[in-house]
């Protein structure tokens, strides 16, 4: 039928339909869905598609399998800033401390028992905050915004690992404050002194 979707019609055919707007087109262009035709109809009734690294083209199924796009999505944690938009904060929030605790698992020592514990020390003074992935090490988000994270050293072979704070941080204190500290080990007062400044970034 002249003008029906080809995704119902006919997929994979080369012609595009009418009804694909200059919007769509662009995406075609940037590899954000598939190169064959796709009907704006379907891109508002499914979820808006995220711009992926070249390589990955599974975000095309978005549009006519949404659950198993989300399988295949997982597999990219690793470039978890483009992919969660794509999965949705739902999805993001209970594949968030999984992935994290298995990043942490993933690394060296002494990088991995910093990890661990500071991961406990900020899910006991902050639990509001919500683990994830964020450029495949381990952060910690409040409203889906990253307020802290922890780099390993091994990450960019540093001589110390970095546990740091974004700009979404609530730890302004005048014209000048720190949102970065040196970790080569955990001592009881590191412990305590972490603790209070991620439940203050926080707040």
């Amino acid at each position: 039928m002249p003008g029906a979707c080809p995704i119902e019609r006919s997929p994979g055919t080369s012609v595009k339909p009418p009804e694909c707007s200059t919007k769509v087109q662009q995406l075609h262009r940037r590899r954000a869905v598939p190169s064959g035709p796709v009907c704006t109809r379907h891109l508002r009734k499914r979820p808006r598609p995220t711009i992926l690294p070249r390589g990955v083209s599974v975000l095309g199924e978005l549009l006519v399998d949404p659950d198993a796009a989300r399988e295949h999505l997982r597999a990219f944690a690793d470039v978890q800033p483009f992919v969660r938009p794509a999965l949705g904060n739902r999805a993001a929030g209970a594949d968030g401390e999984s992935a994290v605790l298995a990043k942490i698992a993933e690394m060296p020592e002494p990088d991995r028992a910093l990890g661990e514990r500071l991961h406990a020390v900020i899910k006991a003074s902050a639990p509001a905050l919500s683990p994830r992935l964020w450029y495949g090490i381990p952060a910690y988000a409040k409203e889906g915004k990253v307020v802290c994270f922890f780099q390993p050293a091994q990450k960019f072979k540093t001589r110390y690992a970095t546990f740091g704070f974004s700009d979404k941080a609530n730890l302004d204190e005048g014209a000048m404050w720190p949102t970065s500290f040196a970790l080569t080990e955990l001592t009881a007062a590191a412990d305590a002194r972490i603790g209070a400044l991620v439940k203050k970034a926080a707040s």
